[in-house]
């Protein structure tokens, strides 16, 4: 899968270093600014820009606590913004998260500063934020919030601030952001690890590094221990102590990465996440190793991790006891289903009718699985935990299944980085064939997942080992037709018959929205689609409650314009083209990323209206999108008493990379102004 050979690509521990210039290095001092200062220019900055990040630096050392025998981890941030407008001045509220232990223990923020600089009467006025503008917010159990808002925000400021945070948490080294929501001129992260700290380094994202080296030195750590000397006194008791220094010398591997002028990112159409595409950089501890000591491994393999969570009371453990409680309930629930396909089926079918999920994310269960039965909801694990559960009392063979859904991100293949998943599915076999089963999604079908899951890398989790799988979005094929015939009456008006057989997550979405309308609503809404020269009426929905079918919508279609003008301009897509490109950003810097793979056909069958003739036909078309990836095709005719027309559009791939984009756009562009063109109808002068 290209997107995960680009977003998830293992940084060795050794860098090439690009060509540098002295003159292409960071020429800012924080702290001081001039008038010049203010005046900043940059392609980056269009009348769409509300604010600038003028350059971001930080860096994260290891420091020996010379009287506690350990290491501490110092991140240290500078960071200057310029405010354009108004709209920037979300920029002037920032955010600073500590990290706290189970135990209570927290990470430390020092040495905070920061100044609001304005322009008074030709000279740079400061102002500093006070102790007592900062504040505290608890997020949740593990992360507590600095916040502060900078005084004085004009149009025109600049803002600066600066800090750093000491940790003890060795496995919560700093990552870093290169893009965000403003462009950016200047990022810098230097990263200074000892050999004896030994981390996996992933980097992502689509910008080039400007500097992408390491340099490799040697280092001393001075530690100081408290003696106690024996002898001397009463019974042998110590009656002196002293200290004694000693030093931890190792290599040392000092990284630096910038980017220079990294545009802002924003969230397009045909997007899974941001967070996949953002240019960062992150940090996974791997090992430590002392001198002369035993190695302590952090990270542990997928088998292991597979193992702990089938022993993990939130997860494995509560669907693999006895469960008995089920037992009756769930007699009455597979009453009359022979085969273990029908009873897995009823259960299903039961879990996901009568459970609400509070769409609460996770692999764990957030209470027990008797509690999420009676209260009938809880959370994505506790639903789809709880259906696993009640197919091992009916000793069904399934399994979890640990996931990412697309708008979470991608998970990491190699290596177990369990903050990355936050969906839980089930993996069952009936008749040596496997089901996966996701009982949170109303109306979904027996045997069928919401294409939000599709995201690549997942993993079954069994007793044998964490298997890996892949739900690939290029495997989903949404199919679709409309199909519009049009005749002549025997009063001299025109008549149709339109009929619209929806795909399968268009049928599922139909499903939804038909549960929080009701039947009049929607076909008010129908008709708001037409203009008053096309009237609908008898509007037929079929298979609506089938959810194993494909929705199908009917309806009868009356043509007025055809009364009593001379001239009349028919759109032969009628309400079904495609009226806008999605695509409206003039650049993009990550890939378009589509739900499923599409083929929808559109067909027109239509008598020339008695008393008009055909003036003007729009022109047959075949268009190919990088060879075979996709098709439009825009077929029309006209035999003298019948006009036909088919029009396709068919993408066979979701995934597309960056420089896909432009022709991606043009395409689309393409198809906007061919799907708007018009049939020129004349009245016959006798």
């Amino acid at each position: 899968m290209y997107t995960l050979k680009c977003l998830f690509i293992l940084q060795s521990l050794l860098f090439l270093q690009t060509g540098i210039q002295a003159q292409d290095k960071l020429n800012i001092k924080f702290g001081k600014l001039s008038l010049q200062d203010f005046e900043i220019t940059s392609p980056l900055i269009d009348s769409n820009t509300s604010a600038v990040v003028v350059a971001d630096v930080g860096k994260s050392e290891f420091v020996a606590n010379s009287y506690d025998l350990t290491f501490s981890l110092v991140f240290t941030q500078k960071k200057r913004i310029k405010i354009i407008n108004k709209k920037g001045f979300d920029a002037a509220t920032i955010t600073i998260p500590l990290y706290v232990s189970d135990g209570g223990k927290m990470e430390k923020l020092e040495g905070l500063k920061a100044y609001t600089y304005n322009i008074e009467n030709g000279k740079i006025i400061e102002t500093n934020v006070e102790k007592a503008d900062i504040f505290i917010e608890k997020h949740d159990k593990n992360w507590e919030y600095r916040k502060f808002t900078f005084p004085s925000i004009k149009e025109g400021s600049i803002i600066e601030y600066s800090y750093q945070v000491k940790s003890d948490f060795f496995y919560n080294f700093q990552p870093w952001v290169f893009q965000g929501e403003y462009p950016i001129l200047w990022s810098q992260y230097e990263a200074k690890i000892p050999e004896f700290f030994k981390y996996v380094i992933l980097s992502q994202g689509y910008q080039p590094f400007f500097i992408n080296k390491i340099d490799n030195s040697r280092v001393k750590f001075s530690f100081t221990q408290h003696i106690q000397r024996e002898g001397g006194g009463i019974n042998g008791e110590a009656v002196s102590s002293g200290r004694q220094t000693f030093d931890v010398e190792g290599k040392i591997d000092s990284h630096t990465w910038v980017m220079k002028a990294v545009p802002a990112i924003k969230r397009e159409p045909f997007t899974t996440t941001i967070r996949n595409a953002i240019a960062k950089i992150e940090f996974q501890l791997n090992q430590i190793a002392y001198p002369n000591t035993i190695p302590i491994n952090y990270m542990e393999g997928w088998e292991k991790v597979s193992k702990e969570l089938l022993q993990d009371e939130k997860f494995g453990e509560s669907i693999n006891r006895a469960n008995k409680w089920l037992d009756d309930d769930v007699k009455i629930i597979i009453k009359s289903a022979a085969t273990q396909k029908e009873k897995a089926k009823k259960i299903y079918e039961y879990v996901r009718d009568n459970f609400t999920c509070n769409d609460k994310e996770g692999i764990h269960i957030t209470s027990g699985l008797k509690e999420v039965f009676k209260n009938k909801n809880g959370s994505v694990a506790d639903i789809n935990l709880l259906l696993i559960a009640m197919l091992h009392n009916l000793k069904i063979d399934a399994n979890p299944v640990i996931l990412s859904t697309r708008s979470h991100g991608y998970t990491h293949e190699i290596y177990p980085l369990m903050d990355r998943f936050n969906y839980v599915i089930a993996q069952v076999m009936l008749d040596n064939v496997i089901v996966y089963l996701d009982a949170t999604t109303p109306r979904l079908a027996f045997g069928k997942l919401p294409s939000e899951v599709y995201n690549g890398h997942a993993r079954v989790i069994n007793n044998k080992m964490a298997t890996p799988v892949y739900f690939i979005a290029d495997s989903l094929k949404e199919a679709s037709g409309t199909h519009v015939l049009i005749n002549n009456t025997e009063k001299g008006g025109l008549e149709g018959k339109f009929t619209h057989d929806l795909g399968f997550y268009e049928s599922m979405a139909f499903r939804n929205k038909m549960a929080k309308t009701t039947r009049p609503e929607y076909e008010k809404t129908l008709r708001e689609l037409y203009t008053e020269e096309i009237s609908i009426e008898n509007v037929e929905i079929d298979s609506l409650k089938l959810t194993e079918e494909p929705v199908s919508v009917k309806y009868d279609l009356k043509l007025k314009a055809f009364e009593q003008a001379d001239i009349v301009y028919f759109n032969p897509m009628l309400g079904e083209a495609i009226k806008s490109n999605p695509f409206v950003a003039a650049e993009r810097f990550y890939p378009v990323e589509m739900p499923y793979t599409i083929y929808d056909i559109y067909t027109l069958n239509m008598e020339i209206p008695k008393g008009y003739k055909v003036d003007e036909l729009p022109k047959s078309v075949r268009l190919n999108f990088n060879e075979d990836e996709g098709m439009f095709e825009y077929l029309i005719s006209n035999s003298g008493e019948n006009i036909q027309m088919k029009c396709r559009l068919v993408f066979k791939k979701t995934n597309f990379l960056n420089e896909d984009y432009q022709p991606l756009r043009d395409f689309y562009s393409f198809i906007v102004k061919k799907e708007a063109e018009q049939i020129v109808f004349k009245k016959i002068k006798l």
